[in-house]
């Protein structure tokens, strides 16, 4: 099997976690499952849960075990994009090429579903991961990447930023904390689940970390020279509400640079150990030549 076909069967397996876990339930509250369901499978790489199941293949573990996880990340990120998208934070009408949740639930329902989606995150690795040391280091992982000392912090400091020039240490602490924590949380929540030593561990930490890195960086990237059509969504909304980006700070040829040589370095930290490892390198190198 090719690498593009494995992402893309891994993907898929993600998603149909997604569909056992949040299915949809004909009660009084209905509309939040809706809601919640709509933008949890309404499209996406899910990078977050393959980088979770490769991982804990990759430190000997079954796939089936780390499930739960793969999708609790995968419904926190769809969270945070709800949240994202609301008019108090970044006010975007389109996300993956349809209007945002809060387009088409209103701002409350938006709000809920983020809500319900972070909740149900923890309530699927509660009820189904196996019980045990493993789970619990896990779900601390979660936690912590999932909150103030992680992805919520860097959205507080993103938010502070606005209209204002950061220095290049407050940019990159930003975005290793909104953009990366929960791509550090998927490779080592993975680690853990698989029995990882301290050794791979680290490993997997120094990958995750450069290519949550490489991936905000072209993300910005796409958002001066990408494709709206592509990306489902308008082109330059950061520069239009006054963010504070590598493209701006470092300019275009050295965002570029910056992306190749963080992948390059995230590539080697894991090719070679085994064939979940050569994967990983070849993803790392793959996000860095995306155009979504």
């Amino acid at each position: 099997m090719d690498n593009l076909q494995r992402l893309k069967e891994t993907a898929a397996v993600v998603e149909k976690c997604l569909d056992k876990y949040l299915p949809l339930r004909d009660t009084y509250e209905k509309t939040i499952y809706e809601a919640m369901r709509y933008s949890a499978l309404g499209g996406g790489k899910r990078i977050r849960g393959v980088l979770t199941l490769m991982s804990c293949m990759m430190a000997g573990g079954k796939a089936e075990d780390a499930y739960p996880f793969a999708a609790a990340i995968e419904m926190i990120h769809a969270y945070s994009l709800i949240h994202d998208d609301l008019p108090a934070m970044d006010n975007d009408d389109f996300r993956r090429g349809k209007p945002t949740n809060h387009k088409k639930y209103g701002e409350a329902m938006a709000i809920l579903a983020g809500d319900g989606l972070l909740g149900l995150a923890f309530e699927t690795v509660l009820k189904n991961a196996v019980a045990g040391d493993k789970t619990w280091d896990a779900l601390k992982l979660m936690s912590i990447c999932a909150g103030p000392d992680g992805m919520l912090g860097g959205q507080v400091v993103d938010m502070e930023a606005e209209n204002k020039e950061i220095g290049y240490d407050e940019l990159v602490y930003l975005q290793q904390h909104k953009t990366g924590a929960l791509i550090k949380a998927s490779c080592l929540m993975g680690a853990v689940i698989g029995g990882a030593d301290e050794e791979l561990k680290n490993k997997l930490e120094l990958y995750a970390k450069n290519i949550g890195l490489a991936f905000q960086i072209k993300d910005d990237i796409l958002d001066v020279e990408g494709d709206g059509d592509v990306l489902g969504k308008p082109i330059g909304s950061d520069a239009e509400s006054g963010k504070s980006t590598f493209v701006t700070a470092c300019g275009i040829k050295k965002s570029k640079e910056m992306v190749k040589t963080l992948s390059e370095e995230a590539a080697a930290a894991v090719l070679g150990i085994n064939e979940y490892g050569d994967f990983l390198a070849w993803l790392a190198l793959w996000l860095a030549e995306r155009n979504h």
